[in-house]
């Protein structure tokens, strides 16, 4: 009797086990995964995407990003030049603002361009989901904001993204001209 149950406890347990490590690859982000890289990199490095949407919100009676200090002419600059802001801005899964918190931009950026509406950001995006909770990217360069598609770096992370390095497209989803606020979709390749 013995004999003929040990199959069947055996074919229960890989069973079970496959149904383990289904449920915890199911757990995976929406908004981030691993990427297998073409180019050799050192063999503790990792290439991670992240894809998410920025909500910079300037209007209102809760804004998510003050004008903190200007230049005494920014105000005749079409460019708004001089112009500095201070951002808390939340990160999202989707282009929806209501849908799940993967994070917050925090840092600051500034009207740097006199002929075009060009911001200079240094921003550090933190990560609240997942296991990415706790870890954060750091992007620090020109934002040409009115270019349907513009490239920034990433000069460092912390967490999962320590030493890291890479890049982030920002693509605009969504931006109201009276008021300044904007929804930005990023694309962001990390070395780490």
């Amino acid at each position: 009797m013995a004999n003929s149950a040990t199959p069947l406890i055996l074919l229960m347990l890989i069973s079970l086990l496959a149904a383990i490590e289904g449920a915890q690859n199911s757990t995976e982000l929406k908004w981030a995964k691993k990427l297998k890289t073409r180019k050799k990199t050192t063999s503790s490095e990792t290439v991670t995407n992240l894809q998410f949407y920025f909500h910079d919100t300037v209007s209102g009676k809760t804004p998510s990003a003050v004008r903190v200090a200007q230049a005494t002419d920014t105000e005749k600059s079409p460019t708004l030049f001089g112009a500095l802001l201070m951002a808390d801005d939340p990160l999202t899964e989707t282009a929806d603002p209501n849908s799940k918190l993967v994070g917050r931009a925090q840092g600051l950026y500034g009207s740097s361009c006199q002929q075009e509406l060009g911001l200079i950001m240094a921003m550090n995006f933190g990560f609240t989901d997942g296991m990415y909770n706790g870890s954060s990217i750091s992007i620090l360069g020109k934002n040409s904001a009115m270019n349907p598609v513009r490239e920034m770096p990433v000069v460092a992370g912390t967490g999962v993204f320590r030493l890291g390095r890479g890049y982030a497209i920002a693509k605009t989803h969504w931006i109201d001209f009276t008021t300044g606020d904007a929804i930005v979709g990023y694309n962001v390749t990390v070395i780490h």
